[in-house]
């Protein structure tokens, strides 16, 4: 009886192991990518507009089909789904690295978020329906640390692999690793669902997808075709008519894909909100600055993503002990405090010129180091504590893909402001020009960030509601 026990409390934990492997692969790739950057542009000959969509096609992909990621997981198996969703990822990562043209490696990374958007949603599920209350908060821990683990080292990794290998195996890498996390799946995870799960919400899937890809076309185009171009005023236009839709159809549904009632609490909604802005300065600023460091700097790619280790080190440390100190003291206060840090980080980067070396860089990482981990565990801590444990599910989805949207609407503003910066100036004259502008943008949305933090997060209980059955 006591080693039938053992060997449940011990699978436990290994299905945890299980399901952070898949997720540490996918949160990989959302930053990985950054530094290899200048070699994909060189080899495929891509413009910026197509550097923008290979990061933002993933994101904006993860983000528009993560909801819907997570009822597919709990209607048809959560096990089934993550498995589903790696393979989807593996595949997609193989024709990632083996794409020969900017247009080819777009859509390969836009099926490779697919992927990741059916596998994040299906992991919290599976720790939710394996871990009793009182346990559910240290797994919850452990999957956000390392989710953030894995976008803090990817610029090093990508850095490594693509000045050893090649760009390429920034990809291939993700097959093997693919492999065992489908093994390790059937060997390691219970299937489970929720019985009680009514029916897919393909129409809130639809505007959402639309409102979104709109949105972030016309940003990206913008300066291709013309900012009051009939192309980009018409894709607003789509953009606002479908996200609209896409209010009005979940309010009415009986079992929307996103739970409007959600934002009724200040808190959840402050977070969300704040986590939105976080990714919006932040992800631009990780695109921006590796171009920055290698085309402006010489950097080669270990050299940039060595680079960002400072920050990458403080980050892991400082993490843990922000959510540690958020759990007593509440997360209003690191949060706003840790978005100052993140605008001082970008002003500073803001003032650098194209003959700043590592020791003019190193302030502003070790800021920014700082300020990202005092917002984002905070942040994910609040979230989590403003909703039932029934709704924790969807709760974090939500808060995952409004990381996703904020990073994509990020690179796609920041490259529209470089863009249009850089109009009519030579090469490197126009690039910190944008390169400038862009962050003082970052800067103040990071502010903006802070100001709502402050008005709208309220000093959390640590009070558990009543456990009921979670859905994702």
């Amino acid at each position: 009886m006591a080693l039938a026990i053992l060997s449940e409390e011990r699978r436990k934990w290994w299905t945890l192991a299980a399901v952070s492997f898949g997720l540490f692969m996918i949160m990989l790739d959302n930053t990985v990518v950054n530094v290899a950057l200048p070699a994909i542009q060189e080899d495929l000959g891509a413009d910026l507009s197509q550097l923008q969509w290979i990061v933002t096609g993933y994101a904006l992909t993860f983000a528009a089909l993560m909801l819907i990621g997570g009822k597919l997981a709990d209607a048809y198996g959560r096990r089934l789904i993550f498995v589903v969703g790696i393979v989807v990822f593996t595949g997609a990562s193989l024709w990632c690295g083996l794409s020969d043209s900017g247009e080819m490696l777009i859509a390969a990374r836009v099926v490779q978020g697919a992927g990741a958007a059916l596998m994040n949603p299906a992991t919290l599920s599976i720790i939710a329906a394996t871990f009793p209350p009182r346990q559910r908060g240290m797994a919850i821990g452990i999957w956000a640390g390392v989710s953030a683990l894995a976008l803090a080292i990817g610029p090093l990794v990508g850095g490594l692999l693509t000045e050893h290998l090649s760009w390429h195996w920034i990809f291939f890498v993700n097959v093997p690793v693919g492999v065992i996390a489908i093994a390790a799946s059937y060997l390691l995870i219970t299937e489970s669902k929720d019985d009680t799960h009514e029916s897919l919400d393909l129409p809130g899937l639809a505007t959402s997808a639309l409102g979104l890809f709109a949105l972030t076309y016309g940003l990206i185009e913008a300066n291709e075709h013309g900012w009051t171009s009939a192309l980009i005023l018409g894709s607003f236009a789509v953009a606002v008519l479908a996200l609209t839709s896409f209010v009005v159809i979940e309010r009415r549904r009986r079992s929307p894909m996103l739970d409007l009632s959600l934002f009724r609490s200040g808190t959840y909604t402050g977070a969300n909100v704040a986590m939105l802005l976080v990714a919006l300065a932040m992800f631009g600023v990780f695109f921006f600055v590796s171009l920055y460091m290698q085309n402006v700097l010489g950097y080669s790619a270990v050299e940039a993503g060595a680079a960002f280790l400072p920050m990458t080190i403080l980050i892991i440390l400082v993490a843990p002990i922000a959510g540690k100190t958020s759990d007593k003291y509440g997360s209003r206060w690191l949060m706003s405090g840790g978005m100052v840090l993140l605008g001082i980080q970008l002003l500073y980067l803001s003032q650098l010129g194209p003959d700043a070396d590592f020791w003019d860089l190193l302030p502003g990482f070790v800021v920014g180091g700082f300020g990202m981990a005092l917002a984002m565990t905070p942040t994910v801590a609040a979230a989590t504590r403003a909703v039932p444990v029934h709704k924790s599910g969807v709760g974090s989805a939500v808060l995952n893909a409004m990381r996703q949207v904020g990073g994509s609407i990020g690179v796609a503003l920041m490259g529209a402001i470089v863009a249009d910066q850089a109009s009519g100036k030579p090469g490197l004259e126009g690039f910190m020009a944008g390169f400038e502008r862009a962050l003082f943008v970052a800067a103040l949305i990071a502010f903006a960030g802070s100001i709502v933090a402050f008005a709208l997060v309220r000093q959390e209980t640590t009070e558990e509601p009543a456990p009921m059955e979670l859905a994702a």
